[in-house]
């Protein structure tokens, strides 16, 4: 599908970080309100391990060469599900996310060729006052698989933390001892293993895969029950430009879970964030997931402020 007249694509560069993000701004403070990218994320969109930005991506300029809409891939771990974006300034480039969701398409189906598989799994976010994208996308054959909710409450009325469960304890993470660490994992691994979305990445993968977000260990908790590892809580500081403090995975054992566990890992979390000065913690839900976690982050105050649909549909490898 070819762009409308008066649009210049091309492929966008490290040079391009500046122009990149004032697009995502503009999409983002469409989408959520605020921006939700700094120049790091994107920096850190373009050399991504399984990303080749000279095949992966574009950059659409107007007639001032001025950047109106970027589109990406992404695969965090190599293998299993594509993830594109497609990112528009909505003022000026909303006609431009179809025929980039088209090229991207294709892409994928090259992509998948490449793994030597017959098809590839795409996956495109849309948030709610997207409708123009969520139509776009069911018209390129996409079909709505899940809700996300994104959780918050506020901290400055937080009540001292009660004592955790009879038997139950609290520590931080010990980021530096190789044995917690995969003692952490193993938590991780085996409590996402009965979700649809979980792909194995083993220790070694998840471990490298830290970094981006692995800056607050003080905030990342581990839960013993009798002694023995339990659950495990892991921070992420990319809500920090909220003032927020923000819970990326919660992972409680089937064995111990309606024991108490996480609701316990998530008040010394919120405990934490607010001794920070956090104004507020927050979190996303997938809806889909068995355990039914929202009743319990509704039972340590957390409420739902916003939803996201993901959609999805399956990419034949070029030539088959």
């Amino acid at each position: 599908m070819t762009l409308p007249a008066g649009w210049t694509a091309r492929r966008p560069t490290l040079d391009d970080v500046p122009a990149l993000l004032k697009v995502v701004h503009a999409a983002d403070t469409f989408a959520l309100g605020y921006p939700d990218f700094d120049a790091e994320d994107v920096r850190a969109a373009l050399t991504a391990p399984f990303v080749d930005p000279a095949r992966d991506s574009w950059l659409v300029t107007d007639q001032d060469d001025t950047a109106v809409a970027w589109a990406i891939l992404d695969n965090p771990t190599g293998v299993g599900r594509e993830f594109v974006e497609v990112l528009v300034d909505p003022d000026r480039g909303a006609d431009l996310r179809a025929p980039l969701l088209a090229r991207q398409l294709d892409r994928v189906a090259e992509r998948a060729a490449e793994r030597g598989v017959p098809a590839l799994t795409v996956r495109c976010a849309v948030f709610a006052p997207e409708t123009q994208w969520a139509a776009e996308l069911a018209e390129a054959g996409f079909t709505r698989i899940k809700r996300y909710v994104r959780m918050t409450r506020p901290l400055a009325d937080l009540p001292a933390e009660p004592p955790p469960p009879p038997g139950v304890t609290v520590r931080p993470l010990r980021a530096d001892d190789e044995a917690d660490l995969r003692a952490f994992y193993r938590i991780f691994d085996i409590a996402f293993r009965d979700t649809p979305d979980y792909e194995p990445v083993g220790f070694d993968r998840w471990r490298q895969e830290l970094p981006p977000y692995g800056k607050t260990w003080d905030e990342w908790f581990v839960a013993e029950v009798d002694g023995e590892p339990a659950g495990a809580l892991q921070s992420s500081d990319q809500a920090l430009e909220q003032d927020m403090g923000w819970v990326r995975t919660l992972s409680v054992l089937p064995a111990y879970r309606r024991r108490g566990v996480g609701a316990a890992l998530l008040r010394r979390a919120f405990a934490t964030y607010a001794a920070k000065g956090r104004s507020s913690a927050g979190l996303g839900v997938d809806l889909t997931n068995p355990t039914a976690p929202v009743t319990l982050y509704r039972s340590v105050g957390l409420r739902e402020v916003r939803w996201t649909d993901m959609c999805e549909r399956i990419v034949p490898a070029a030539g088959v």
